[in-house]
């Protein structure tokens, strides 16, 4: 009879957790929240980040789950629960980053487009998953759909290319290079250490590639002293004829070469590798090609800016993230193979209770034969739905307004006393300095300092959040403008934010004279 009591309990809060009504109510509540947050942005007083202490979060967000409810809550108590609805929603959004604040102009994730998120939420709520193509006929078709038309602005040939959607740049990267490790050393993956080569495998890689390509050579067995980089050239872009003489090197050497990795655009300052030159050596000598593209691809929908990524499509694997340069709420990262061969080459393993040998023509439409992911989440949705609502111009149009926003803040350094800029910017991304007459004078580790300490005051304060950088050892500030809404003003004001807090360090590191030893012998 308490089994029974027990189990008509656990029933009655299932189906208060289920209730329609309680969504309804949820749903519109939320947007009331989201609304009033939205217009609240741009306003003077509202900070970028909620900054707390980590341990103060942490509690804080601890004593919110040992407060919740011991007892059950029935359907009836909708408005109550709606209540505590409400207090929890505005807690995520009073203690959150609001990266569609103007003045974030951080890390390369985006102020995403808003609507993006409501058609993302279709996802969640209905957890439309696709490993399978019977399990997610329609998220199947949307994300098809999109490679189909992303590939043909990147440049492929119709019909004879494909890819894939998955979480993330890094597990993109992991995936492109694990299919150009099996096309050239399938035994790595079979046999593991025990192996018999007769090359060591390597890694030839620009020298500001992103670190997720130093992971990948670990988990792939290549090793990541197996990585060879490439030196740049003074704007920080691939060497073409660097590359050469590596590969020749490596041929004399007998080393096995499993990709080249260029970038477009690398993570330091945003610079795009000459891909045409580079795509001429791999062809070449007949060596895979894998350019991560994870910020920078995007440009192909700009008219102003597609020659940055000209010689794309030679690439026998790109990464190209939709959570990046075309303001999709995050992870949406896709992977495209130039030869529709290598759709499986990553991936070969079998799981009969899956995949179904009754059907095998359907056998292409299950994509969770291309992807490490099993349970594959339908993270299409918001990229599909903004671009059937608003069409592919809009993902130019925020290329072309956000890219424009970096070169006013390059005019401005320029303009502005005691600021340099660490290079000339190709894209959205800036790096700089703020080097008055007193700070430059300092040794160069107080000097470093100083900029980490000005900015950790200014993220902390809420008024902007930028990010920091070392370029040959030196520190800097860095931005990057992932927000369309971002103004000449604001750009303005973090520049008086930063002299305006780096007077405060004037006096806390006196100048004392350096030793010449130069003078002494």
């Amino acid at each position: 009879m308490t089994d029974n009591l027990e189990l008509k309990s656990a029933r009655s809060r299932i189906e208060a957790a289920y209730d329609p009504d309680l969504l309804s109510a949820a749903s519109q509540t939320l947007s009331e929240l989201l609304t009033l947050h939205a217009r609240s942005l741009d306003e003077p007083d509202t900070p970028v980040l909620n900054w707390r202490a980590p341990a103060e979060n942490l509690q804080q967000a601890l004593e919110q789950l040992l407060q919740a409810p011991t007892t059950d809550l029935a359907t009836s108590d909708l408005p109550q629960r709606i209540q505590e609805f409400r207090a929890l929603a505005q807690t995520l959004l009073d203690r959150g980053h609001n990266l569609q604040n103007p003045r974030y102009i951080g890390h390369q994730v985006p102020a995403s487009i808003p609507l993006a998120g409501l058609f993302d939420a279709i996802t969640a709520v209905t957890n439309q998953v696709m490993a399978v193509y019977e399990m997610g006929p329609w998220a199947t078709a949307v994300e098809l759909a999109l490679i189909e038309m992303i590939g043909t602005e990147i440049g492929f040939t119709p019909g004879e290319f494909t890819g894939l959607v998955t979480h993330g740049g890094s597990l993109a990267n992991l995936t492109g290079l694990l299919a150009a490790r099996n096309q050239s050393c399938p035994e790595i993956g079979t046999l593991g250490p025990q192996a018999q080569l007769e090359a060591s495998p390597v890694l030839l890689v620009s020298a500001d590639a992103h670190y997720s390509v130093t992971r990948s050579a670990n988990i792939l067995g290549i090793g990541t002293e197996q990585i060879l980089k490439i030196p740049l050239d003074e704007h920080r872009r691939m060497q073409p004829l660097a590359l050469e003489e590596l590969i020749l090197e490596c041929r004399s050497e007998n080393r096995k070469i499993i990709a080249v990795v260029a970038c477009a655009c690398a993570t330091p300052i945003g610079a795009f590798d000459p891909l045409e030159q580079i795509a001429d050596l791999c062809e070449k000598y007949q060596i895979w090609l894998h350019v991560d593209a994870a910020h920078g691809g995007p440009t192909c929908f700009s008219k102003r800016y597609r020659h940055l990524t000209q010689g794309l499509h030679r690439a026998d694997s790109v990464v190209f993230d939709a959570h990046k340069m075309m303001f999709i709420p995050a992870l949406s990262a896709f992977l495209f193979f130039k030869n529709k061969a290598h759709r499986f080459t990553a991936f070969q393993q079998q799981a009969p209770y899956l995949f179904d040998p009754s059907a095998p023509e359907i056998a292409d439409y299950d994509l969770g034969l291309r992807t490490i992911e099993c349970t594959k989440r339908a993270n299409s949705y918001a990229l599909w739905g903004i671009w059937a609502l608003f069409g592919k111009q809009l993902f130019a149009d925020l290329v072309d307004v956000t890219f424009e926003t970096a070169g006013i803040f390059q005019r401005l350094l320029q303009e502005t006393p005691d600021f340099e800029a660490v290079h000339e910017p190709e894209c959205n991304i800036v790096v700089f300095r703020y080097q008055p007459a007193w700070l430059a004078a300092l040794p160069l580790e107080q000097q470093n300092m100083i900029h980490f300490r000005i900015r950790r005051q200014i993220i902390e304060s809420g008024e902007f959040y930028i990010v920091h950088s070392v370029i040959d050892g030196q520190a800097a500030f860095r931005i990057t403008v992932m927000n369309p809404l971002t103004t000449e003003a604001h750009l303005k004001q973090l520049l008086n934010s930063i002299c305006s807090k780096a007077d405060h360090f004037k006096d806390e590191f006196p100048v004392t004279r350096q030793t010449d030893h130069c003078e002494q012998t």
